[in-house]
This record gives C-alpha cells, structure tokens and sequence, in this order.
C-alpha cells in the first residue's frame, strides 16, 4: 500500500459480516507503522458484541489509541458516543480511523460529524465490501447497501476495499473469485478499489494476481455460522 496516498481520517463501513472491523484494526495497526500518532475511533452503538474494542490488547501493545463507548463489549445497547472523538478528529497532528457500525443506521453516527470532517477535505470514507454475505452477493445488492449508508452519514463513499472473505476457511480461489464481483461494485458506483483484503498466509500465493493487496491478520474474529445468522 502506497503511504504517500494517506488521509488524515479514515473511515471505514459496510455490511454486517464484511469484516469492515478486523480491517479498520489492521489498517490502523499499518498506519502506526508508518511513524506518527494514531488513534482508531469505535462509532458502532448498533452492535455491542462484535467491537473494535475486541482487539484492545494488540492496538494498545502497537501504540495505537482505541476510543470506544464504555458500553462495548457488554449487553447494553447505548447510543452512546465518547466525547474524546469531536477532539481527536479536530486534531492535526495525527491520523484517525473510524470503525462505523453496519448498515444505514450504523451510519446515523458517522453523520454527527460529517459536516466537520467534509469541511476539513482530508479524508477516505471507504465501502468494504463482501461477496460471500447473503445481503452483498451481487453488484446491485451491494449498491443498495452503498446507497443506504451513504443517506445515512450524508456522505459518499471515495473507495471500495474488496474484503469477501470465509473467516478462517478462505482459500486462495475465494480471494480470485471475488475480483470480478469487486469489479463491477467499482465500475457502477464509479469509485476506485483502494485495496484486496487477504489473509497473511494467501499474500504471496496471490501477489501479481490482484492488484493492491493488503495482508490483514484476523484480531477480530467472527465463525461463518455467526456471519450467517
């Protein structure tokens, strides 16, 4: 991934199951490594069991700062946002990744702060995407969902990251038979593909074959029995 093309604010959303969480944790974890400080902002109030906050432990043993509801991780449900996240998406002198919850009403969150972050201009809101989910099977699933969300937050997705994954079961074919399907999401909604999600172990079995690979370990995990619910 080329570092001269970050943002200061990252964000990123996307159905339920498409693995947006486990990404927004390893695209944090990659920005840490590139020098600076950085912070990973946990906006999802729908779902309190399957949190940024699962992966507490390695972002804070990699310097990255988490801020989460004091909800997360419990069973209750609260519409509750930290008010350290107004002051670490105004402060320039580090980089900011935003989890937003799935769907159009994860996204309700994301749209108190939309005007500011539009305003300032240095940012990504990306659209992570997953073919094997039973909602996003095909492109035009898939834009519905691109659709609802971005009614939602009032704002417009500026790239896609093609994460269609099995969980631990991924292979090598899963990864090359989504390509065509991340193809046509990107051709439709007119945006670029930023990255490929693959697991650590499929990278150099697919590296020439897909453009903009990006390794990801999987520090929030989720079994296809549950993504399948």
């Amino acid at each position: 991934m080329d570092s001269r093309s970050i943002k200061r604010i990252t964000i990123f959303s996307g159905h339920y199951g498409s693995g947006k969480t486990n990404v927004a944790v390893n695209y944090a974890l990659w920005l840490k490594s590139q020098g600076g400080e950085v912070s990973i902002a946990d906006l999802d109030i729908v779902n309190p069991y399957f949190r940024t906050k699962d992966s507490m432990k390695v972002l804070l043993e990699n310097g990255v700062k988490l801020i989460s509801s004091e909800y997360a991780n419990s069973n209750v449900d609260v519409p509750a946002l930290p008010a350290e996240t107004y002051s670490v998406l105004h402060d320039k002198k580090q980089r900011c990744v935003i989890d937003v919850g799935g769907d159009d009403r994860g996204a309700l969150a994301l749209g108190r702060y939309s005007e500011g972050i539009i305003e300032d201009g240095d940012y990504e809101l990306l659209f992570v995407i997953n073919k094997f989910r039973p909602l996003t099977r095909n492109a035009c699933l898939t834009l519905e969902i691109m659709a609802e969300i971005e009614n939602a937050c009032h704002m417009k997705f500026t790239a896609i990251v093609n994460d269609s994954n099995l969980g631990d079961e991924t292979g090598e074919e899963d990864v090359l038979s989504s390509v065509a399907y991340a193809n046509e999401v990107s051709e439709k909604a007119g945006i670029p593909i930023k990255m490929t999600c693959v697991k650590k172990d499929l990278y150099e079995k697919l590296s020439g074959k897909i453009e903009n690979l990006m390794p990801i370990d999987l520090y929030v995990r989720q079994s296809w029995a549950e993504r399948n619910e």
